[in-house]
């Protein structure tokens, strides 16, 4: 018996559906407040000494946080090369705009305390916010672009064509319901930054924090039930007609495709979905109210639960769907047409399972280790060394 072969296609095509949801979702829940802190950074600190301090509160932790970003871009290269051929084409002047800003990033911890002038550091704070803010504004608007459809179709040989001139690549993707979207994961992110801070934290950029951070929830909140609405009376869905299978072969054109009344029908079809959303909203309540509360671990959870579950209920309501065509739905990328082989999902699956805890085994103790706040007087007593 061939290995592979001890796992359906199909079984392993929905795996790495939700492997690469995890992918995801652990680079939001770890980077995530990486970026937030860094978009709270003009608001959370006034003087040069808190500045560093909110700084340092991300400082040991960022570099290993971005590996979820490594990894999740290496599971939709090798799982999903369609995804990944389509995404990154459709999307390339906005993943620029996003892969510069990580680039300034490390350049902005690393030099940003290199000199004792105030225009110097200043400059790179501002370098910091943006790193942070604009990342997380694109990643919600691709989202929001996704759930309405990308304007892409395959040609008889699967080259793919996108509609449209080259600059309209990243103008075009600013529609308001996609804005809408980036307002949603940028306030969720910032929310997720101010509860880190809090936790991380203490004295005047704490508390500061928690006000920051408190408004943020209740926007992300609001924008995330606003978005909901909109999808179920202004956007249209997607579904598969007819059979199909669901272990054939990866080529999105076997497959009929139509546009449908709303997204919100798998919610009809599948009820049990619901638990998604309903965890996005209460883990934003209950962040807020943690914020107010000044509660500090706990409310870092609920944080972690409230994008836990705005990221999922978009790929539970999605379902099968990974990226519709919004100019050809017949070319429209689902989890049965656009996976690796058979076998390259297996090996993936194997080095997944022996690689993902040692992982997680080594952020645990990474974080373990370097439990505990930052306070003004560390980052004085050790100025030369600290960012």
């Amino acid at each position: 018996m061939i290995l592979h072969n001890l796992i359906d296609y199909d079984i392993l095509r929905v795996i790495w559906w939700g492997l690469l949801g995890v992918l995801l979702i652990g680079f939001a829940l770890t980077d995530g407040f990486d970026m937030g802190v860094g978009a709270l950074l003009p608001f959370v600190a006034k003087t040069d000494v808190e500045r560093r301090v909110a700084i340092n509160t991300v400082g040991p932790v960022w570099e290993g946080n971005q590996v979820w970003f490594i990894l999740g871009g290496g599971a939709i290269f090798a799982a999903w090369p369609p995804l990944y051929a389509v995404s990154f084409s459709g999307f390339y002047l906005a993943m620029f705009v996003i892969l510069a800003a990580f680039i300034v990033r490390p350049v902005a911890f690393k030099y940003r305390s290199k000199r004792d002038d105030a225009r110097w550091r200043t400059s790179w704070d501002w370098a910091l916010f943006a790193s942070g803010a604009i990342p997380a504004l694109l990643f919600g608007v691709a989202v929001g672009n996704v759930i309405q459809g990308v304007p892409f179709h395959f040609t008889d040989d699967l080259h793919t064509i996108y509609e449209g001139a080259w600059y309209t690549k990243f103008i075009g993707l600013l529609d308001p319901f996609s804005v809408l979207a980036g307002v949603v994961s940028l306030s969720m992110l910032v929310m997720h930054g101010g509860a880190w801070l809090t936790l991380k934290a203490e004295g005047e950029v704490q508390d500061r924090a928690r006000r920051f951070g408190s408004i943020a929830a209740l926007v992300a909140v609001a924008a995330y039930v606003l978005a909901g609405i909109w999808m179920a009376v202004g956007i249209e869905g997607y579904r598969i007609v007819g059979d199909y299978l669901t272990a054939g072969p990866s080529n999105p054109l076997h497959f009929e495709v139509e546009k449908t009344a709303s997204w919100l029908t798998a919610y009809s079809d599948r009820p049990w979905i619901a638990i998604a959303p309903i965890m996005g909203i209460a883990g934003g309540l209950l962040t807020f109210l943690g914020l107010r509360a000044g509660r500090e671990v706990s409310t870092l959870l609920v944080s972690k639960m409230a994008i836990l579950g705005v990221i999922s209920s978009v790929g539970l309501t999605m379902f099968p769907f990974i990226m519709p065509s919004s100019s050809d739905p017949q070319s429209s990328l689902t989890v049965w047409n656009s996976s690796s082989s058979h076998m390259t999902l297996f090996i993936m699956l194997v080095v997944t399972v022996i690689f993902m805890p040692m992982i997680l085994a080594y952020t645990a103790w990474v974080y373990k280790v370097l439990w505990g706040k930052v306070t003004e007087a560390d980052v004085s007593d050790n100025s030369h060394s600290v960012y």
